[in-house]
């Protein structure tokens, strides 16, 4: 099986969670690639010369055979889609509806919650970095975390639909910005937090920020 060169471009730390799960759903798919990086903190994506600029100027993005895609969402549909089952490992569940539900919570967790990603950045699960208490914004916004990824796992599995899916890697990484500062967070949700932290393509990333932080 053939498959075409592939790069993947992240911040300089390997800090983002959005590059995480783009380099989840490449590493799930088996899909080889080249990891690149540029410092964002420096605005080098905002220069015409790198690949991302003449589209939404961010990470991660894609490289594939002249093709450039942007935002994590379109980069793990993509590779679905490109790469489907069963020829290649799945990232998103088999049935319809739960494919659809999958989609809604890595659009929810991107557009939603902005006072947990604000006050509890991913240094903190990348970096080792502690925050100090939640505001009543960053409580609230926690407040709703909890229910709905409650309401989500309610029956007691460890993954979101029985089976692994990238919308587990994304709940998972927003949970444990939370988790890992030591907040209080409901068990059920630090506990399937913590499993899905264990995942080797996770925990693969997580080496790379580690390594970075270093």
């Amino acid at each position: 099986m053939s498959e075409p060169a592939m790069t993947l471009w992240s911040d300089a730390n390997f800090f983002s969670p959005y590059v995480m799960s783009a380099w989840v759903a490449l590493h799930e798919k088996g899909l080889p690639f080249t990891i690149k990086s540029i410092d964002i903190n420096a605005g080098v994506q905002h220069t015409p010369d790198w690949p991302g600029y003449p589209l939404t100027q961010r990470v991660p993005l894609l490289e594939m055979a002249g093709f450039t895609l942007s935002e994590s969402s379109a980069i793990a549909e993509y590779l679905e889609e490109r790469f489907a089952p069963p020829e290649w490992e799945r990232i998103y569940p088999h049935a319809l509806q739960n494919r659809a539900r999958a989609r809604q919570i890595q659009a929810w967790l991107r557009s939603d919650l902005l006072p947990i990603r604000e006050e509890r950045p991913t240094t903190i699960m990348f970096a080792g970095e502690k925050k100090g208490a939640l505001s009543a914004a960053g409580q609230r916004s926690a407040a709703k975390l909890y229910a709905i990824a409650g309401e989500l796992l309610s029956h007691g599995k460890p993954n979101l639909f029985g089976e692994w899916c990238i919308a587990d890697a994304d709940l998972s990484a927003m949970l444990n910005r939370l988790v890992m500062n030591g907040d209080d967070v409901p068990p059920l949700l630090a506990e399937y937090a913590a499993f899905q932290w264990q995942r080797s393509s996770i925990q693969r990333y997580a080496a790379l920020s580690a390594k970075r932080a270093g």
